[in-house]
């Protein structure tokens, strides 16, 4: 099983960045992919970016298009932790971000999340205007 931690939440000004990150514990991540969600209040949780787990050469990366240019996700197997850089941050972009790992078996969208098994207990990021 894998314990799953986010921290670098918090309260920032629009334009501003963040960068949150997504510890594991108990088994290592370097093979898994890992996802970031996001969840608004009355919204639906929705997917912002992952990252695939180690390929032999390099990695793979997908991004919503509402964040893509503006948040960064990438990994540190050494540390068994992943990263989101978020930066350009919008008012729109409140919300309380849950990171995930992907589950082993299956091969279907990253930006599905019922293809991940584990989930953190989320970070709130709140973006004034």
């Amino acid at each position: 099983q894998v314990q799953l931690v986010e921290s670098g939440g918090g309260f920032v000004q629009a334009g501003g960045p963040l960068r949150l990150s997504c510890a594991a514990f108990v088994c290592t991540i370097s093979s898994s992919g890992m996802g970031w969600f996001r969840q608004a209040p009355g919204k639906d949780r929705e997917f912002v970016a992952a990252i695939s787990g180690s390929g032999v050469y390099t990695y793979y990366v997908y991004y919503a298009d509402s964040v893509k240019g503006r948040f960064t996700i990438s990994r540190d197997n050494a540390k068994n932790t992943v990263y989101l850089q978020m930066n350009s941050l919008k008012p729109e972009d409140t919300a309380v971000y849950y990171c995930a790992s992907r589950r082993p078996t299956y091969s279907g969208s990253y930006s599905y999340h019922p293809g991940y098994d584990y989930w953190g207990q989320g970070t709130q990021v709140t973006v004034s205007s």
